[in-house]
């Protein structure tokens, strides 16, 4: 009876999970979003079909929450609903494709003890229509990370070519590692000859992220990447550089990688390393992903030719960025001041922006970083996912539920591309084609 009385044709239904990790929907409750530990209802102006090569998890441990539309109220659901048998059900939500930004974390409750979630992002999943769907916006259409475009066969071809052309190199055989044992889109790029080739050199950080995802002591979660042990010798990086650069047509190198620390920190090594590249091409983009701490170095390395800075950040509030990031022996004033030696060396500049619904949307955030957009040039926003608990980054962070005023993560991005219309918006270091497309209005992502 109370299927027959709620049921409306379309409308975001609410996914659970059984403990064999089996979905389901449940056709009485509406799908539910979370944002800074707030639940909101979906409606369809806030879903997008789920994108190719994304990911359906069960979250162990968390209990699912809808909407009923009969009590007008969200509801906790901790047995199985469509069984008569008394059975735990478990949250679901959606790990996003590359070029997509979640804008609701999934909804659920947990208990007071659990564990740490893995190092993804959770956007809120859905039944609609029939088809699965999510919360989150497409911010960049580039297919450079698509499982589509990539044939592990012909990357395990190619793992065995450049063994024999490079037998003595380690960064090669560090990247065979990423690609073929831990599944890195950029080190598979490697190997397929194509898009940005990663070069990780740094084995030491001086910040202690939240969220990093090859350095977790202690934490009691998992890493998705173990770093770097070694680092490589300037010829080592410039060596598969400058292959990459003369094999890709509008080719990007980059230093700061997921499987190492902060790239800055070895920074005599890039600085010959660069060199060593610009002394054979002025082809390609150098590119630097770095959390902006030490802008000395940095002039040394725009001195030797490297052409662009991805800067990560979670926070433009001093206090936020602290407690995510941990520094170790600099502040955000060096973050500023490196953005501003970058500019003055007429690089090109993008922020890795962090992105946590009800975090990154809300009022006192937005506000922040409007000043600092105001105040800095910035060529480009990567609206990236912050990949943590999201129930947990604002116990770290030390904001309780409903302290948060938000506008949304859509409306926010919508916000920013309409008051900085220079700006470059996306997911990926652009090429330089791209950033002369961009330039002239070609490519609008």
């Amino acid at each position: 009876m109370r299927y027959a009385k709620t049921m409306r044709i379309y409308y975001p239904k609410l996914l659970i999970a059984d403990k064999r990790g089996r979905i389901f929907d449940v056709p009485f409750f509406e799908a539910a979003g979370m944002a800074g530990g707030e639940y909101f209802r979906l409606s369809s102006r806030d879903l997008i079909k789920l994108p190719a090569d994304s990911e359906l998890f069960m979250l162990p441990g968390r209990s699912p929450v809808g909407f009923d539309p009969d009590k007008r109220s969200f509801v906790r659901i901790e047995n199985n609903p469509l069984i008569k048998k008394k059975e735990s059900c478990y949250a679901v939500a959606a790990f996003l494709a590359p070029g997509y930004t979640t804008t609701y974390s999934a909804a659920y409750a947990e208990p007071k003890k659990t564990k740490k979630l893995p190092l993804f992002s959770y956007a809120a999943a859905v039944l609609y229509k029939n088809e699965f769907y999510a919360a989150g916006v497409r911010v960049d259409k580039e297919k450079r990370q698509e499982l589509r475009g990539m044939d592990i066969e012909k990357v395990r071809k190619n793992v065995k070519l450049l063994e024999k052309v490079f037998p003595k190199n380690r960064l090669v055989r560090h990247l065979e590692t990423c690609a073929l044992t831990y599944g890195c889109p950029a080190a598979k790029n490697f190997f397929l000859k194509r898009y940005e080739g990663p070069l990780p050199s740094s084995p030491f950080c001086n910040a202690r992220c939240l969220g990093c995802i090859s350095h977790q002591p202690g934490s009691g979660c998992s890493i998705s990447q173990p770093r770097i042990k070694f680092v490589p010798t300037a010829e080592e990086i410039a060596t598969i550089a400058l292959f990459h650069i003369q094999n890709v047509r509008e080719a990007i190198v980059s230093f700061g990688q997921g499987c190492e620390g902060e790239p800055l920190m070895v920074g005599e090594t890039l600085e010959k390393a660069i060199k060593l590249i610009r002394k054979k091409t002025s082809k390609g983009v150098i590119n630097l992903n770095t959390n902006a701490s030490k802008p000395d170095v940095l002039s040394r390395l725009f001195r030797a030719g490297l052409d662009s800075i991805r800067v990560s950040v979670n926070s433009f509030q001093e206090e936020y960025y602290r407690k995510y990031y941990k520094p170790k022996d600099y502040t955000f004033k060096e973050v500023a001041g490196s953005i501003k030696t970058a500019k003055k060396n007429g690089a090109f500049v993008s922020l890795n922006y962090l992105v946590m619904p009800g975090f990154t949307d809300s009022e006192k955030e937005v506000n922040a970083f409007r000043k600092f957009l105001n105040k800095q040039k910035i060529d480009m926003i990567q609206w990236r996912n912050l990949n943590y608990d999201p129930i947990l980054y604002f116990k770290e962070l030390g904001i309780k539920p409903g302290q948060n005023n938000m506008i949304g993560v859509g409306t926010l991005i919508r916000k920013i591309k309409k008051d900085h219309l220079s700006l470059m918006h996306g997911y990926f270091n652009p090429s330089r084609r791209r950033i002369s497309g961009a330039q002239c209005g070609v490519f609008p992502l």
